[in-house]
């Protein structure tokens, strides 16, 4: 199946989150972020204040799920960047986060590792940035311990939830 995703939520959100490529469940459902990273990056955002139906629109770098579900290619990333972007702009959010390291390379075009970024503001053409580790990611780590990646990114994103209703 090569089935376009395209985004879901409030088309007037004040927050674009920005995933890699949809998975076999995005795929069958039509909508992003509802496999399993998704349950788990939904869970966080509550957890951090945000409210999934007004604030958050989510979308993908990749709009169709790359196959046997690998990372996706320089070449695909070119040929859906340029919707990307046409999204946010047409979205205005006044916050993007991006997860895992192969949204913030496409849409920061930096070369700097997730872990050395994650957590930090970026300011480029009038938004605000931060990337933020890839929920799949958080699933492989136990969350008890103080600098697990779960915990970093409950921080992440409990900064962000602050930066947006302190704008």
């Amino acid at each position: 199946m090569k089935r376009l995703i395209v985004g879901k939520g409030n088309l007037y959100a004040r927050v674009i989150i920005v995933g890699e490529a949809p998975g076999s469940t995005e795929e069958k459902m039509g909508k992003p972020f509802v496999g399993k990273s998704g349950k788990i990056l939904s869970k966080l955002l509550i957890k951090t204040g945000f409210n999934l139906n007004k604030d958050i629109y989510f979308c993908n770098v990749i709009k169709c799920r790359p196959p046997n579900n690998r990372k996706p290619t320089n070449k695909e990333i070119l040929i859906h960047k340029p919707w990307l972007m046409q999204q946010i702009k047409l979205i205005d959010p006044e916050i993007i986060i991006l997860t895992g390291s192969t949204a913030m390379k496409a849409v920061l075009g930096v070369k700097e590792s997730i872990s050395s970024l994650r957590g930090k503001w970026i300011n480029k053409n009038g938004k605000k940035y931060i990337s933020i580790f890839h929920p799949s990611y958080i699933m492989r780590f136990s969350n008890e311990k103080k600098n697990s990646p779960y915990r970093l990114t409950l921080k992440d994103l409990q900064n962000a939830s602050n930066k947006l209703y302190n704008l």
